[in-house]
């Protein structure tokens, strides 16, 4: 499934949500999807946590 798909996809749940939910389902969808692309791109490997705990030196070495 292309990227184009996925964006209509996430666009149209999060429209569905802001429409019968309001705002705040709105709000709740965004969170929990972002939550979800965050834990699998690192169950596919392409995020490493501790980048988000390193200093900025340590990023240089």
């Amino acid at each position: 499934m292309s990227m184009a798909v996925v964006g209509m996809i996430a666009g149209m749940v999060l429209g569905f949500a802001g429409y019968f939910g309001g705002f705040g389902a709105f709000l709740l969808v965004a969170a929990l999807g972002a939550v979800g692309f965050g834990v699998g791109r690192y169950l596919e490997g392409d995020l490493d946590i501790g980048d988000f705990f390193r200093t900025r030196d340590d990023r240089r070495r």
